[in-house]
């Protein structure tokens, strides 16, 4: 029987990294070749079994991750832009498929993952899920049947511990709205409103943030016209879905051609 393909998790010691880790090694289809963490963190050169506070599981921690990834077949980013375009360096060096569940990116973060992407697989998508991925295409298919007398606003929630917003979720539900509308979302975007802001523009797609507690993610689209509401909405209740996506992107990315994809490439979705 050949070897389980190797797989490496950066940011092993968040939460999300965490999840990845026990997914991995309760997956039959991969192998756990290592884990990253930043340099000078209290996990680096211990087996990251040990560092959660379980058994050995003969996974090490590293801070260089030239190592890890050259036996490894993918790495999996949920961590932050600067480290993702850093290791997205290594990535195309060992050949390994890149998949990046990092939100926050800017635009010239984004641009800044092309070169990594002619020697490598990468997949990028602000959102793993299945049913997160099925929303972006109702919200692009109902924008595209309404005109502008309906105000579309775009509605998140994340736990107290979020640091970026909108979430990448909602600005994927909010690419979508305007693709379907055919208009850039740069153009029409309406966020951080505060004060005394006058009317609502005709067209514009609003972002509502809401941070609290340990909600794991929740997202509306609020298609709001005179005297009637359409709401698509997608709950996350257990950041284990994002995982199971996350790793379903790896397997699918292995064997693909160097270039960027997302999670409708993986999933099938692509119209």
């Amino acid at each position: 029987m050949s070897e389980l393909p190797g797989i490496v998790i950066a940011g092993a010691s968040g939460r999300m990294g965490q999840m990845l880790i026990r997914s991995v090694q309760d997956s039959d289809k991969m192998r756990l070749v290592g884990v990253l963490e930043r340099e000078g963190h209290d996990w680096v050169g211990r087996d990251v079994g040990e560092a959660m506070g379980g058994q050995p599981i003969g996974a090490q921690v590293w801070d260089d991750p030239l190592e890890p990834m050259a036996r490894a077949r993918a790495v999996i980013d949920f961590t932050a832009p600067e480290a993702t375009i850093a290791l997205s360096h290594t990535a195309a060096q060992a050949r390994a498929a890149h998949i990046i569940g990092t939100t926050g990116m800017t635009e010239d973060q984004i641009a800044q993952l092309e070169p990594a992407s002619r020697h490598c697989a990468i997949v990028r998508a602000g959102n793993m899920s299945l049913g997160v991925n099925l929303l972006v295409q109702l919200t692009k298919q109902v924008a595209a049947a309404l005109d502008e007398d309906f105000d579309i606003e775009v509605i998140e929630s994340h736990h107290h511990h979020k640091v970026d917003a909108p979430s990448g979720t909602a600005l994927m539900l909010g690419e979508a709205a305007a693709e379907g509308r055919g208009i850039a979302l740069a153009d029409v975007r309406d966020a951080a409103r505060d004060g005394i802001t006058g009317a609502r523009k005709r067209g514009d797609i609003g972002f509502s943030a809401i941070r609290g507690g340990d909600i794991v993610g929740e997202h509306d689209v609020l298609f709001a016209g005179d005297g009637e509401r359409i709401v698509l909405r997608h709950m996350a209740t257990d950041r284990a879905l994002f995982a199971k996506g996350a790793l379903k992107a790896a397997l699918w990315a292995m064997d693909r051609a160097p270039g960027q994809y997302d999670m409708l490439d993986v999933l099938g979705l692509k119209g």
